[in-house]
């Protein structure tokens, strides 16, 4: 009787398992897609700017692969998925799950369209439906405006700054409207000529900051677009906004004589649906402005100034006496400034950073340290007395006797002032500038008073990008250069890729973006930011092929080899790491009419051009002329040949994915022709550079550039040992020979060369900042000495990102993760232990899914744990020795399904693995 009780219960536990089996496959088919999103990754974006977008899903965490797919997009949510009425792809039999065009009916302004996805297993079983996404369609064309633009009249702009040019102060803007019934459905499209802030009924539209951004002015002008649908009522309204001078109108680097046509203006365009129909409200003559607000002067470089006895009231609530305010001018939209929906992420504030510790060398002045350089405003909260001013004051380092150094903020006042109305506490942020600062100073506030850690708040602003990787190790100070690099990433994308965020210049320098391109995206989800850059990039290029300096362009015509380059670099980079082909599509005319440049500068393919060369290379040859010392060593001609090359390759590379077949061949031989000027020139037989001084940069470009024979390039590999070996293992390179150095010592099986470089602490490397206290990327290895102090030079920024391009490396080499095709569709995870490193591990939120390497070194052993998204293969390659088994999940690893050893030498098993995590163990070879 047990015994068929035991049977009978046995036999209910394997029907249970059955079923639950049967439940969980169920389950696991019908896994429905996520993360859906549109064009450069934006989620459900209102002012949508793309009317041919491309969507893209992930596939969920179980699932290996896809077989097809399915995109239905309708005008309605309740027609999906049965009866989308835009487009049906129907079942595309396809893996692809990344940038799939849209290939419905046209799209246009204003429109909001719905969309799900669905996908196929390897197997073809169908997935559940996504989540419906949606975008909405900004204004895409100049004649959907039927605003004009609105300022105060040209006849109050009658005073002088301190800077001799016309004092732009901020305007305030009203206008009372009536809507004549229940609103169902409200848009706010709006973009300004300078900076703005905008309000509904008392209430701040949005939570951007500094919009609506940096673009070429004369050319195009990003507009946003708010719902503001629960922000107005039914009868009375107010609509207001403040307008500074910002990026447009303000004092930009060298341009410093502003005049009255320069002034900011105001574009807004209220279109709302209501029970009864609709109404428009737009910026004309009908508005009233004032500039007798507290905003007295906001400037970028120089600050902010606010005197609350200028107190305007309830002035952006209805009934408001604006009897005394002005009339608005207004101007029509220019049909050659094209008005465009902002395409990437807006400012805004990101994060909170409270003071460390309090110091006062001057009595009356305290000094507070918030730890870390940063970039934005602060919030200050502190008792006033009437009639007294507060003087904010910033400082990213301090000097010897411990008071404010601002010596490389140059020109930069960057100083806030507020003027208190009545005695109390007062609370107060600027609103239409930015600080690089790790220290502020503070003056002016209520002497009876002690000052206290909440003071002041560090609100930490940088364009809303997600940080999508992160990487740690078993080396503090490894961890504080990752730290550094990340730091060094949101201070200096700010609405555009600039050098610096604290003195008179912060601008988007080319050289700067192109090498740290790879490293701020592993670090960012920066597509849409990068997308928008070079699309200014494109129209700021000259008609004779040359790219400026800086993007926006403020500095002229002038182009430097290595810097326009970045219109060849950047856009490979973005494709190769993304998948997008669009990118390379957008930028392939710009990427030929460079070369074309270059050609005009080449005779006998040897290019003759300005070049900033290797720029701040340490110890170069002194020379007369200090800027040119700050070009290091390597001779202009030898690097402007050098990327000549480099980007006929990229742009050949880009035909070769684009389907250009005939330029393809062009290309080619026109790329052996340089490389074969390039090596006679400057390499003789021994492949020694023939240039009368020697540098590292020289054999790293020729050789991570692929410019030399074969047999010329085993000895010029020898000549950089030997002259990185007569540097004690120290780099001797600037802002072009850095990037490369690790990965070509990597190439070439100098390894263990390249981690020596790399833990070095002594003048010139990555820790010796970290050991003078930095807390960001530095412009110079030596901008601060504890030994020295500043460097003399004037051009010394705290927060500049170049050399932290070394962050690529740490995430493809020391952790170990890298791409093998476009878009992480193929990868490698080859962590190269090295150095005093015991453990690293990184993670990286792929175009497919999230992808972890960790692995730490114990016992004799070199554990790793990998994890591998779905609908991608990833090559393994785990140093062992190999005479040694190698577990995984800790069992003797055997070939399954799922993963295979492909190969083994005698240093590490290489592996071919689908999706999944795995867990391996292998024996150091000794």
């Amino acid at each position: 009787m047990i015994n068929n009780i035991k049977r009978i219960k046995i036999f209910i536990s394997a029907i249970v398992l059955l079923v639950l089996s049967s439940f969980t496959n169920a389950v696991f088919l019908n896994t429905a897609p996520i993360n859906l999103t549109v064009s450069e990754g934006l989620t459900n974006p209102i002012g949508f700017y793309d009317s041919k977008p491309t969507f893209s899903w992930k596939l969920p965490v179980g699932v290996e692969s896809q077989s097809a797919y399915t995109i239905v997009v309708a005008s309605a949510p309740n027609l999906l998925p049965n009866n989308p009425d835009i487009w049906d792809s129907g079942k595309v039999n396809s893996d692809q799950t990344l940038y799939v065009n849209y290939n419905g009916k046209k799209l246009s302004s204003r429109q909001k369209v719905y969309w799900q996805v669905k996908y196929f297993d390897k197997k073809g079983n169908d997935s559940q439906w996504s989540d419906t996404a949606y975008f909405e369609l900004g204004l895409l064309h100049n004649s959907d405006w039927k605003a004009n633009w609105i300022s105060i009249p040209a006849t109050e702009l009658n005073e002088i700054s301190v800077k001799k040019s016309v004092l732009f102060r901020p305007q305030y803007l009203r206008k009372e409207v009536n809507i004549n019934s229940n609103v169902k459905k409200a848009r706010l499209y709006i973009t300004a000529k300078g900076v703005f802030e905008a309000y509904i009924n008392g209430q701040k539209i949005g939570t951007d900051f500094m919009t609506p951004g940096w673009t070429p002015f004369d050319k195009n002008i990003s507009t946003l677009t708010y719902d503001v649908t629960d922000m107005l009522q039914k009868g009375d309204n107010t609509i207001s906004a403040v307008l500074a001078e910002g990026w447009h109108s303000g004092r930009i680097h060298l341009r410093r004589d502003a005049k009255t046509e320069d002034a900011p203006f105001l574009l807004c365009q209220l279109e709302i649906e209501t029970n009864k129909g609709t109404q428009t409200i737009v910026t004309d003559k009908s508005w009233k402005v004032s500039i007798k607000g507290p905003i007295r002067a906001s400037n970028i470089y120089d600050g902010e100034i606010y005197d609350a006895n200028y107190d305007l009231g309830k002035w952006k609530l209805n009934k408001y006496d604006d009897s005394n305010w002005l009339q608005v001018i207004e101007q029509k939209p220019s049909e050659t400034v094209l008005l465009l929906p902002k395409r990437y992420q807006t400012v805004k504030d990101k994060e909170i950073i409270t003071v460390k510790n309090i110091t006062e060398p001057v009595a009356g002045k305290p000094i507070f340290n918030f730890g870390q350089n940063n970039v934005g405003v602060p919030l200050i909260k502190v008792p006033m007395k009437k009639g007294d001013t507060l003087t904010v004051r910033f400082a990213e380092m301090l000097n010897t006797d411990g008071t404010m150094y601002t010596g490389n903020y140059r020109g930069a006042k960057s100083t806030d002032y507020y003027i208190a109305a009545k005695d109390g506490e007062i609370e107060w942020r600027p609103a239409f500038t930015f600080h690089g600062y790790q220290y502020i100073e503070l003056s002016g506030y209520d002497a009876k008073a002690k000052p206290q850690k909440d003071w002041a708040t560090a609100i930490v602003q940088y364009s809303d990008f997600k940080l999508n990787g992160t990487f740690t190790s078993s080396h503090e100070k490894l961890n504080q250069l990752q730290s550094n690099i990340s730091w060094g990433l949101k201070g200096n994308f700010f609405d555009v890729p600039t050098d610096c965020p604290q003195r008179d210049e912060r601008l988007g320098w080319t050289g700067d973006a192109q090498v740290i391109a790879p490293t701020a995206i592993y670090n960012a989800d920066l597509y849409a930011l990068w997308a928008g850059y070079l699309q200014s990039m494109r129209v700021e290029q000259l008609d004779n092929g040359a790219i400026p300096h800086v993007i926006p362009n403020v500095l002229g015509t002038e182009s430097s080899a290595g810097w326009g380059d970045a219109c060849t670099v950047i856009p490979w980079e973005i494709y190769f790491r993304t998948g997008d082909k669009r990118v390379l599509e957008d930028n392939y005319e710009m990427m030929n009419k460079w070369l074309g440049y270059y050609a005009s500068k080449a005779k006998g393919n040897i290019v003759s051009m300005m070049a900033f060369a290797d720029w701040l290379q340490p110890y170069t040859v002194p020379k007369d002329n200090p800027k040119m010392t700050r070009r290091g060593d390597t001779p202009g001609d030898f690097v402007s040949t050098a990327y000549y090359a480099r980007s006929v390759e990229l742009t050949m590379r880009t035909a070769e994915v684009l389907g250009k077949t005939d330029d393809v061949q062009k290309l080619k031989k026109l790329h052996e022709e340089i490389k074969s000027a390039f090596e006679k020139k400057f390499f003789d037989n021994n492949g020694h550079t023939t240039s009368k001084i020697e540098t590292q940069t020289q054999y790293l470009l020729a050789l991570d550039f692929d410019l030399l024979s074969q047999e010329n390039s085993k000895k010029a590999v020898q000549h950089l040992k030997r002259v990185i070996a007569e540097c004690d293992n120290h780099l001797r390179t600037g802002f072009l020979g850095t990037p490369i150095l690790p990965f070509v010592l990597d190439e070439k099986g100098e390894t263990d060369l390249m981690y020596s470089i790399l833990f070095k602490e002594t003048y010139p490397s990555w820790f010796y900042s970290i050991n003078q206290g930095a807390t960001t990327m530095w412009e110079r290895w030596d901008s601060y000495t504890l030994k020295d102090g500043f460097h003399k030079d004037g051009m010394n920024s705290f927060n500049h990102y170049s050399y932290g391009a070394i962050g690529r490396w740490m995430y493809e080499r020391i952790a170990g993760i890298k791409p093998l095709t476009a878009g992480y569709k193929e990868f490698e995870i080859a962590p190269m232990p090295g150095g005093p490193l015991t453990s690293a591990s990184a993670t990286y939120d792929s175009p497919y899914g999230k992808i972890s390497s960790s692995w730490k070194l114990e016992n004799g052993n070199f554990n790793l744990e990998v994890t591998i998204p779905s609908n991608t293969i990833a090559k393994i390659v785990i140093p062992a020795d190999t005479k040694k088994e190698l577990l995984m999940n800790g069992s003797t690893f055997k070939n399954n399904a799922a993963i295979q050893l492909e190969s083994k030498n005698d240093k590490a098993f290489v592996l071919k693995a689908e999706p999944g995590t795995y867990y391996f163990t292998s024996k150091n070879k000794k």
